[in-house]
Parts: structure tokens; C-alpha cells; sequence
């Protein structure tokens, strides 16, 4: 048992999807305690986002630095701190006696959240070679799938049964054992030199990204058109702007945009980009639909949207063992797409009577959605060599966090511009969903155009990625270093 524990491939699949799955459902289980948080702590409800908020521009600061980190430090060393880090965090988070503390702790978890992922993938990539990583990605969509749908439920239980601090102290036995591991069983592959940290790069990248991710957060409850959120976004733009610029021309940039100048990497990047602005938009929105627009409880909501997360991990064995090998990157992720964008065209048609109908969507959903989330990841680093392996990570993590921001923004100012669903409609004893409907449908919107993307995917350039099972051959480990 112990030499199998201490494979790399098995010892980085288990701390990064550990890792991971604390960092996911943290953000899913936090919004549910919101309410809770605001009136133990005394902060009005239109102040109490700040903990989301918070979280959300530390790790758009700390994302881009995290592949020179780990190249740096090394992917063990920086994973484990990570985890510690956020762990920590989480426990101070339970632990705060005013709303500051609390702002303040969650600026630290995102610190720690935004390390894990980059350097997290990177270190997976590395040890599963490219005729393996249809598989890697098959293990991601585990945290991905199942985190976002655990939380609500989680949540729920935590905040009625105990207090709104225990959705932080949560983190603290999973943590501590992803820790354990990774101290005993995790190991670095052989890393590529670092180069100098690139000062410009950092400065721009921080204050560009947190600036755009505050404004996109903020957008909808400020309103597009304030002062505040004009000026956020306008800098945040500009500055991102001039980092382009300045990367491009620096030896040694701290994000290396040249990567995008793979047709591969790009197309799957930026399809998936606009995938998890439509999916995570759509998780959130769900969440108000059955709690506002249905009028169900934390719990009941949760358990609703759970078979999303059932039916993602359906679709991932699917796509993994017989569909991508056959197929290739194109096809699955195009059809996967055009299906997530059907299902939600059809979530425009459920009223209150359909909650079945609307939990099997929701399986559906997921299912579909495992037709995009496992392809793109195996196939966008096909041609990424590994000592681009961290700032590809990087990148591709930056742009999809981003994506989920954006994607709940975006829904949330559609239902904000047609009229939140809370008031019942005159005399017919339910509540007005269209608002709802109207966000599925921008949401199926955005998924065919991610669909349109994937049609300029060449699946030869990912032939690497392609493997059938009855041709593939044992491949020996990476060099090991302690």
C-alpha cells in the first residue's frame, strides 16, 4: 500500500485534488453562511459581499506569480504551503470576532487558493506524460464537478445545525490531511531554472487583475454605469493592456503570452474560458432560482443541483475512456458544448411544478459539460513543453477564474435588468421566473459561441493526447528529485 501511495502520479492526483476541492467549495459554501455572517457581525447586506470580494481579488493578484513560484521553490514546497496557508486561513476565518478580521483572513485564503491550482496542475501535467492526461484530466473534474454542488448542501447542514463559523473550520481536517500526505508521499519532478522575478510584470498583472475582477464582481450590485465600477474596470483594462505590451517584449516576462501562440493552447483556452463563465454563472443562478424563485431552503436548493455534479463524473468516464481517444478534442468538446447550450435553452421552459424536470437537467447538464471541462485540459498543454509547464498552468487557470466571474456577473445583471424574480405574480399564486429564463438563455448563448471556438481545434495537433487503450504501453516515470 505504501509504494503505491508514494507513486507520483497517485501522490500529486490525491494532495492537488484535495487541494482543490477545499478551494472550490470554499467559495460556494461561504455565500450560503453570507447572511448569517452579516447579521452575527452586524454588517448590512450590501457591505457583507466584501468577503467574496476579497477572496476573489487575492487570488487574482497571487494567480499570475504562481508559475515562477513554482518553478522557483518547487511545485512540493509551494503546494504544501498553499495548503497550509489556506487551511490557516479558513481556521482565523471561523475563529474572527469582527467583519475586518474576517475581510482580512479571507484576503489570506485567497493567497494560498490562488497558489494551489497553477502550481497543482503543473505538477500533475508533468507526471503523467501527454498520452496519459485525458486521464489526469478526468481526476480534475472530480473537485470540479463535485465541490461547487457540496458546498450549498454542506452549508446548509453547517450554518442551521451548528454557526456560520464551521463552513471555515471545515477546511481544517482535510486540510491537515492533504498536508500529512504531501509531507510524506509527495515529490518534485526535475524543474526548469526560474529566471529573474519579473517586478513590472507582477505590478501590472496584480493591480490589472484584482481591478477587473473587483469591477466584474461589483458590476451588478453598483450598477455598470456608477463611477466606481467605470473607473475599476477602465484601469483594470488599461493596465492589463500595458502588461501585454510589457510581457511581449521582457526576456523573461512573469506570464509568457508567447504560449498563446499555439493554436491549440489558445483555442482550448479561450473556449473554456467562455464555458466556465457560462456554467459557474449558471451554478450560481440555479442557486437563487430554486431559493428565490422557488422559494426553497439551502438545503433543498443544494440537494437540487447536486445531480450536476453526478452527472459530471458520468461524463467524464465517458469522454476519458472512449470518446476522446476516438474522436479527438474537436468533435467531443463542440458536441459537449452545443449540448450544455441545449440544456439551458431548455431551463427556459421550467416553471414551479417542473423541480423534477429541472433536477434532471441538471444531471444533464453536467453530463454534457464533462464533454468540454475533460478534453480542454488534456489537450490545451499537449504542445506545452514542461519547462513551460507552471506558466501555462498560469495562464490557463487565470483566464478560467476569470471566466467564472465574469459568467456570474453577467447573469446576475440579467436578472437584475429584467426584474429579480421575489414578487408573485398578480393572482397566480407563483413566483415570476422570467428573469431566470432570461439568464439561461445568455447562458446557452455564451456556451454556443465557446462551441464556435472549439471549431478551430485541430485534433491532429493533439494526437499526442489520443491514446486507445489497447496500444497503450507502460512509459517510465519523470526523474524524482527529494
Amino acid at each position: 500500500m505504501r509504494e503505491l501511495l508514494s507513486r507520483p502520479k497517485v501522490a500529486v492526483s490525491i494532495v492537488y485534488v484535495a487541494g482543490l476541492f477545499m478551494s472550490i467549495m470554499d467559495a460556494t459554501i461561504v455565500n450560503v453562511a453570507l447572511p448569517n455572517i452579516g447579521r452575527d457581525l452586524h454588517v448590512g447586506a450590501t457591505n457583507v459581499d466584501a468577503i467574496s470580494i476579497g477572496y476573489l481579488v487575492s487570488l487574482a493578484i497571487v494567480i499570475p506569480t504562481s508559475g515562477w513560484v513554482g518553478d522557483r521553490f518547487g511545485g512540493k514546497r509551494v503546494m504544501l504551503a498553499a495548503i497550509v496557508i489556506f487551511t490557516a486561513a479558513s481556521v482565523l476565518c471561523g475563529l474572527a470576532q469582527s467583519f475586518g478580521e474576517l475581510v482580512a483572513f479571507r484576503i489570506l485564503q485567497g493567497v494560498g487558493g490562488g497558489m494551489l491550482t497553477p502550481v497543482g496542475m503543473a505538477m500533475l501535467f508533468r507526471v503523467f506524460p501527454p498520452q496519459e492526461r485525458v486521464r489526469a484530466s478526468s481526476i480534475l473534474v472530480i473537485p470540479t464537478a463535485l465541490a461547487p454542488a457540496v458546498g450549498p448542501v454542506l452549508g446548509g447542514l453547517l450554518v442551521d445545525s451548528l454557526s456560520w463559523r464551521w463552513v471555515f473550520f471545515v477546511n481544517l481536517p482535510l486540510g491537515l490531511l492533504a498536508l500529512a500526505y504531501g509531507v510524506l508521499f509527495l515529490r518534485d519532478t526535475d524543474l526548469p531554472p526560474a529566471g529573474r522575478f519579473d517586478v513590472p510584470g507582477f505590478l501590472l498583472s496584480g493591480a490589472g487583475f484584482a481591478a477587473l475582477m473587483y469591477g466584474v464582481s461589483e458590476g451588478p450590485d453598483k450598477g455598470w454605469g456608477s463611477t466606481q465600477i467605470v473607473v475599476t474596470i477602465t484601469v483594470g483594462v488599461a493596465l492589463l493592456l500595458i502588461l501585454v505590451a510589457s510581457q511581449l517584449r521582457t526576456r523573461e516576462p512573469l506570464l509568457n503570452l508567447r504560449l498563446f501562440g499555439d493554436r491549440l493552447f489558445r483555442s482550448a483556452t479561450a473556449a473554456l474560458f467562455l464555458a466556465t463563465a457560462a456554467f459557474l454563472g449558471v451554478l450560481y443562478l440555479v442557486a437563487l432560482f430554486f431559493q428565490v424563485g422557488l422559494g426553497m431552503d439551502a438545503l433543498g436548493s443544494g440537494l437540487s443541483t447536486f445531480p450536476e455534479a453526478i452527472g459530471v463524473m458520468v461524463g467524464a468516464q465517458a469522454v476519458s475512456r472512449r470518446l476522446y481517444p476516438w474522436l479527438g478534442p474537436r468533435r467531443v468538446m463542440t458536441g459537449g458544448l452545443v449540448g450544455v447550450g441545449a440544456v439551458m435553452v431548455a431551463m427556459t421552459q421550467i416553471d414551479a411544478g417542473d423541480l423534477w424536470a429541472m433536477r434532471g437537467l441538471m444531471f444533464l447538464l453536467g453530463y454534457a459539460m464533462a464533454h468540454c471541462f475533460v478534453p480542454a485540459q488534456a489537450a490545451a498543454f499537449a504542445r506545452i513543453s514542461a519547462s513551460d509547464m507552471g506558466r501555462g498552468s498560469t495562464l490557463f487557470n487565470a483566464l478560467r477564474q476569470l471566466g467564472g466571474a465574469a459568467g456570474v456577473a453577467a447573469l446576475t445583471s440579467v436578472i437584475t435588468a429584467a426584474g429579480v424574480g421575489q414578487t408573485l405574480v398578480s393572482g397566480a399564486g407563483t413566483r415570476d421566473l422570467h428573469p431566470y429564463h432570461a439568464a439561461f438563455l445568455v447562458a446557452g448563448v455564451i456556451s454556443l459561441a465557446a462551441a464556435l471556438i472549439c471549431l478551430t481545434i485541430r485534433d491532429e495537433d493533439a494526437e499526442s493526447t489520443r491514446v486507445r487503450r489497447r496500444r497503450q504501453v507502460p512509459t517510465p516515470e519523470p526523474a524524482l528529485v527529494d
